[in-house]
């Protein structure tokens, strides 16, 4: 499998301590308050686990299970929604949860549907991010890394539902996708 991969983009020690960081801003952010956290379903399980273990505040959590891309690398452009929220949010501040923003459109959409449901606040917050894919503009509350255009798995990051299980986040060499 190391075959698969051009390099290791991230080490699981330096994605370790900057998700402590995060947590230490939302901390912040939040002293006095108990928000909800929201996981995007699957990628952002590794993260989001992480995330919440290293809060001191109180949270909530919840998933949703959102999909623009399928099995393949670039997005259709139309988001759907498989798993939605188990409970209303009215009132709530809510903390969204991603892996990766490349696009862009999953997000923006994202927000704009819980915005609607009137919570007290939404904001964003995301372990990757790659603003040389964005399409559509997303304000990114809390960030992790600015990584590069390149196609990348590990870390519950996956490649038509492999790789997720690597603990480093991985460079995925363009044969395995087609792109060579």
């Amino acid at each position: 499998m190391q075959s698969d991969f051009s390099r290791v983009l991230l080490r699981r020690e330096e994605i370790g301590k900057r998700v402590a960081e995060l947590a230490a801003e939302i901390d912040r952010d939040y002293a006095g308050k108990t928000p909800l956290f929201v996981g995007i379903l699957k990628g952002s399980v590794f993260f989001f686990t992480d995330l919440l273990q290293q809060l001191h505040i109180p949270a909530q959590l919840d998933f949703m299970s959102v999909s623009s891309y399928g099995n393949g690398d670039q997005t259709s452009g139309r988001v759907r929604i498989m798993k939605d929220l188990d409970r209303p949010i009215e009132g709530q501040h809510v903390v969204i949860v991603e892996d990766i923003i490349d696009s862009g459109t999953t997000l923006s959409y994202l927000k704009r549907l819980l915005e609607s449901r009137n919570p007290a606040s939404v904001r964003i917050c995301t372990l990757l991010d790659k603003p040389d894919r964005r399409r559509t503009e997303v304000a990114v509350d809390y960030r992790g890394f600015v990584i590069p255009d390149e196609f990348i798995v590990g870390y519950g990051l996956d490649y038509a539902e492999r790789y997720r299980l690597e603990p480093d986040i991985y460079v995925l060499d363009p044969h395995v996708y087609g792109k060579e």
